[in-house]
């Protein structure tokens, strides 16, 4: 693995999918192309013309900030539980094959369910409600006016990634009616001093999902080329970063790359991001015979949430502690 100093931003590029918005057929073949364009030098690329207001980007960074703010003893009334949501402190996050933990904490929430879901009635993996904090008072209806609109932003980006498959574009549509849209706000503290050099925020990892859109706002979150290079990806104004998982990398039969990334906090202060996770219905099958009628599957079928799920389970310490 390199460890060349990270090059320019500009080799990841940004794509403008407001055409897809307006149902454009043209827009939606260039759009699709970039996407093409894009995967060729790893799965991670920058969205325009997203859709998500300014107001709801505002709110919740500000609520964000206040929530982080608390006593550990007021977060923790909300720790994490074993369907991710809630609070997860410093220390209790480790990547898989990384030497430490990652200096971060997070408040992890989902899609807000009603006692009769049909999907935790069934006891489908990654459901369950969500765990809101007292304070700020404002935090639930910011949060979710956000998710609201990334649930929006996502689907229109899916609609590139499936034509740029060759699929039609509203290929992930009934895969998606009850989608696992989860999100993480996220808090990297400084690391103290003497820290060693492999003290990351987020140590080297993939995602485990379908697509990452990530909200930043200071640089530090660093993506592998297929190069072998660490190139920055800095925050870029009216974008979002867009990365590829480990579940579509297997859904479209290797031919997108889930792309290996980390975090490097070397402002001196704290560095907050959003990430949200666009991922289908908790059961949905994940078959890469769909998107690959023609190629010999190189994965066998899995059910979504129990497959992300399981890759959770080797990188979070509160599933270590189930009974």
């Amino acid at each position: 693995m390199s460890q060349q100093t990270p090059a320019d931003s500009r080799e990841l590029p940004v794509i403008d999918i407001s055409a897809l918005a307006a149902g454009s057929a043209a827009g939606l073949r260039a759009v699709a192309g970039e996407i093409r364009a894009a995967t060729r030098l790893s799965g991670f690329f920058y969205v325009s013309g997203h859709g998500i207001p300014d107001r709801a980007v505002e709110d919740l960074r500000a609520v964000s900030r206040r929530f982080f703010a608390l006593a550990d003893v007021q977060k923790r009334q909300i720790a994490i539980n074993q369907v991710n949501r809630g609070y997860l402190g410093p220390g209790e996050a480790r990547m898989r094959g990384a030497e430490h933990t990652d200096l971060k904490e997070v408040f992890f929430w989902g899609r807000e369910l009603a006692p009769d879901d049909p999907d935790l009635l069934a006891g489908a993996a990654m459901c369950g409600p969500n765990r809101w904090p007292r304070e700020p008072e404002d935090f639930k209806p910011c949060v979710m006016a956000y998710h609201a609109a990334v649930h929006d932003a996502g689907n229109l980006v899916l609609q590139g990634i499936a034509a740029s498959l060759g699929a039609p574009a509203d290929f992930f549509v009934p895969h998606y009616r009850r989608s696992m849209l989860r999100g993480q706000l996220i808090h990297y503290p400084p690391p103290p001093p003497g820290a060693p050099e492999n003290q990351f925020g987020v140590a080297p990892h993939s995602d485990f999902g379908c697509i990452t859109l990530l909200l930043q706002e200071t640089a530090g979150l660093e993506v592998l080329t297929r190069t072998g290079d660490w190139i920055a990806a800095p925050p870029l104004p009216g974008t979002l970063v867009v990365n590829i998982g480990d579940l579509l990398e297997r859904w479209s039969n290797m031919r997108l790359p889930s792309t290996r990334h980390r975090v490097r906090n070397t402002t001196g202060s704290g560095r907050y991001s959003i990430a949200m996770f666009h991922d289908p219905s908790p059961r949905a099958v994940i078959d890469p015979r769909a998107l690959a009628p023609a190629e010999a599957a190189r994965f066998e079928p899995v059910e979504a949430a129990r497959y992300i799920l399981g890759r959770n389970r080797a990188s979070f310490a509160h599933y270590q502690e189930e009974t």
